[in-house]
C-alpha cells in the first residue's frame, strides 16, 4: 500500500532558503510568514516537513555548521596550532562576507538577538559554540608549536573572540578587504610575525 502523498517541494532546497532567512534576520527576527514565503511553501507543509519554527531553526543550524561553517571543524585538522588559527580567522572572513550569503554569522546573530521567549534557542547556540571552543582548546593542548606558557583555554577563547568580532564587523558593513586586514594583523600579533 502506498504511503502518503509525496511532498510537492524539495525539502533540502527549502531548508537552505530557511537557513538564509535565519542567517539574515536572526531567529527572533524571522517570522513564520518570512519562512513560508522564502521556502515557497504553506504553513501546514512547513510543519509537516520540519515541525515548528524552533525545530526548523535547529535543522538550519545543523546545515549551517555542516556546510558554510564546516571550515571551523576542518581547521582543527591543520598540522600546527598556527595553521588552525589561520584557517579559523581567515575562514571567518570568508564566511561572514561571502558574496552570495548574508553578512555576519548565524550563531552570533542568534545569541545576541534573543529575548526571553527564545531562551531555549539561545542556550542551544551557546552550547554549540562552547563545544566548538572546547574542541579548539583540546586541539591546542595537543599542539607542539605553542610555547609552554600558552594557556590553551585562553587562546581558544581569544580566537573565538576574534572570529566573533569579525562576524559583528561584517554584519555592521565592513568589507572583506577591511576584515582581511584585521585578520592578518590578528595573526601577526598572535604569532608575533613581522608586518
Amino acid at each position: 500500500m502506498p504511503g502518503g502523498r509525496p511532498r510537492a517541494f524539495d525539502a533540502e532546497a527549502a531548508l537552505d532558503r530557511a537557513l538564509e532567512v535565519f542567517w539574515r534576520q536572526g531567529y527572533e527576527g524571522t517570522s513564520l510568514s518570512d519562512l513560508t514565503t522564502a521556502m515557497d511553501i504553506n504553513r501546514p507543509s512547513l510543519y509537516a516537513a520540519f515541525g515548528n519554527k524552533e525545530q526548523l531553526f535547529r535543522a538550519a543550524l545543523d546545515r549551517y555548521f555542516s556546510s558554510p561553517g564546516a571550515f571551523a571543524t576542518e581547521a582543527l585538522e591543520a598540522p600546527t596550532a598556527r595553521g588552525v588559527v589561520e584557517q579559523l580567522v581567515l575562514g571567518a572572513v570568508e564566511l561572514t562576507t561571502g558574496p552570495h550569503t548574508p553578512h555576519g554569522c548565524l550563531s552570533v546573530n542568534s545569541v545576541h538577538a534573543c529575548g526571553p521567549d527564545s531562551e531555549p534557542i539561545r542556550q542551544e547556540v551557546v552550547a554549540r559554540r562552547m563545544a566548538g571552543e572546547a574542541a579548539l582548546r583540546r586541539r591546542f593542548e595537543e599542539a607542539t608549536d605553542l610555547s609552554a606558557d600558552t594557556d590553551p583555554q585562553v587562546l581558544a577563547r581569544l580566537v573565538y573572540t576574534v572570529t566573533d568580532g569579525i562576524a559583528v564587523q561584517a554584519a555592521s558593513g565592513c568589507t572583506r578587504d577591511q576584515l582581511y586586514q584585521v585578520a592578518n594583523l590578528a595573526l601577526r600579533t598572535l604569532f608575533q610575525l613581522p608586518s
